[in-house]
């Protein structure tokens, strides 16, 4: 073992123990920590043991274990613990040094800690880190941004604990100054978010209106993964649906229906409020989980109010292949919103975002990884100002292709009474943004009568604003249009 450790963490919980012992294997020497001395005890003597790793039973003497430029990786709860940590270590360290937080934090304290550590000499990084517990062992997606000063010292130690892809392409680049890195981890965990969405949609179609056994949902999940929807959530489904209890039932009927999280898709839900985005699909999977939360009130009003009672009678598979089409599409969706809301961050933040890099990135190793990713990186290398995925020839004859398997799939199921809403709100912005004339000119008269908060014209240039007298009672005098 080498004098001075490559690399420091903090933090040895799932994911800190499991990225310890990943950067062992690749040849590093390792100090680890935790508040809990116990724990560092258990890990050296237990998984670590035998491999190029230390513990340490104090900050004082963690920091003095390794070598220099110090790089330390936090992986502690997100939130006031991290600056707790930061705080802690400080005094410890030399200008130059390097903290970087890996844990799931909201990107505008990422944005204040690499501010407030730069004016300490102190270089900051923010990665987004996914792949859960194999990953992190493994090989995870990581996705880093913060100080540019400090990828240099970090890059060979992230790329080679990264996943590869098949031609040896680490899932790991540099993303962006400030909280960029944390930012596309949380559209990442966003874009998981709809991902789940839509497969429990299309698991519950073929339950409650197809009939299906999960036998026969397990066959759907495995022949989907052979082909376009081929993706890690998928493959999970698959083996969940054939997962038999001790009694030999299937284990998923037996799960109670309420759905945790741990906000990171709040999070991209009220950035994408704040930035002026319809991420519309994203947000419908926060919301499903937020009343799957209400489980006891749903449960009393399943015995008050009434539905129409489900019956299916049409072809099976035919609808399967509907829902198919339907899952693909939506998921189209899903990540050409979550782009957009990249790109309009981008703007907001000065950020120079590579977004085919981004997809490279999430090739491999993290939760949503799909072969579905390789095309977002061939539209982007097209186009690298492409403003839309829907724009993108590949992406756009895919969803006009497969439109009306996906309308006879939602149709089905909203005259069934089986709630959809990741795949109808889809739909709907796939409709909305296609359309050349929306509603709004009556909800600017709407707005423009009660406000006086003018309106543009058709038949005058943009930017020329105009206030009526509606009512013959108003004055002539108009509010600001403020637009959020």
């Amino acid at each position: 073992m080498k004098d001075k450790s490559d690399i420091g963490l903090i933090g040895l919980a799932v994911m800190g123990e499991n990225l310890v012992l990943n950067m062992a294997s690749r040849g590093y020497t390792v100090t680890a920590f935790n508040r809990s001395v116990d724990r560092v005890e258990r890990f050296i003597e237990g998984p670590a043991k035998g491999r190029s790793i230390r513990g340490s039973s104090s900050i004082e003497e963690f920091v003095a274990s390794l070598s220099s430029p110090k790089k330390i990786m936090l992986m502690v709860k997100a939130g006031d613990a991290v600056d707790a940590v930061i705080d802690e270590l400080i005094p410890h360290l030399s200008s130059g040094d390097i903290i970087i937080d890996g844990g799931n934090t909201h990107f505008p304290d990422t944005n204040r800690r690499t501010s407030y550590l730069r004016e300490k000499g102190i270089h900051f990084i923010g990665t987004g880190v996914s792949g859960g517990e194999e990953g992190a062992l493994t090989g995870p997606s990581i996705m880093p941004g913060g100080s540019p000063e400090a990828w240099p010292a970090v890059k060979p130690i992230f790329q080679d604990i990264a996943a590869k892809l098949e031609d040896g392409s680490p899932c790991c680049d540099w993303v962006g100054e400030d909280g960029a890195g944390h930012f596309v981890k949380m559209v990442h965990n966003g874009i998981e978010y709809g991902d789940m969405q839509l497969i429990c949609e299309a698991y519950q179609v073929m339950r409650d209106l197809l009939g299906m056994n999960a036998d026969e949902i397990h066959q759907v999940f495995a022949d989907w993964n052979e082909g376009e929807l081929n993706s890690y959530l998928i493959e999970i489904s698959r083996d969940i649906m054939a997962f038999r209890d001790e009694d030999g039932e299937p284990l998923v009927e037996k799960i109670l229906d309420t759905a945790g999280q741990k906000g990171t898709g709040k999070w991209t839900g009220v950035t994408a409020l704040h930035l002026g985005t319809p991420l519309t699909l994203i947000g419908e999977a926060v919301f499903s989980r937020c009343l799957s939360a209400q489980k006891e009130e749903r449960v009393q009003a399943s015995n008050i109010i009434s539905g129409p009672e489900i019956s299916f009678s049409g072809d099976r598979q035919a609808m399967i292949e509907n829902l198919r089409q339907a899952v693909f599409a939506s998921k189209i969706i899903s990540y050409a919103q979550g782009y957009l809301l990249m790109r309009e961050a981008a703007k907001e933040y000065g950020w120079s975002l590579n977004y085919g890099g981004i997809a490279l990135m999430w090739r491999g190793g993290c939760i949503i990884r799909s072969s579905f990713l390789e095309k977002i990186k061939d539209a982007f290398d097209l186009n690298p100002d492409l403003s839309n995925l829907l724009l993108d020839d590949f992406f756009r004859e895919k969803v006009e292709s497969s439109q009306m398997g996906w309308r006879k799939l939602a149709a089905e199921a909203m005259v069934n009474g089986i709630p959809i809403p990741a795949i109808t709100s889809a739909l709907n912005y796939f409709d909305g943004y296609r359309c050349k004339r929306l509603p709004a000119n009556l909800l600017q008269a709407q707005r423009d009568y009660f406000g006086a908060h003018t309106y543009e014209r058709v038949d005058k240039p943009r930017g020329e604003f105009f206030h009526t007298n509606w009512t013959g009672r108003g004055g002539e005098t108009a509010s600001t249009t403020y637009d959020v």
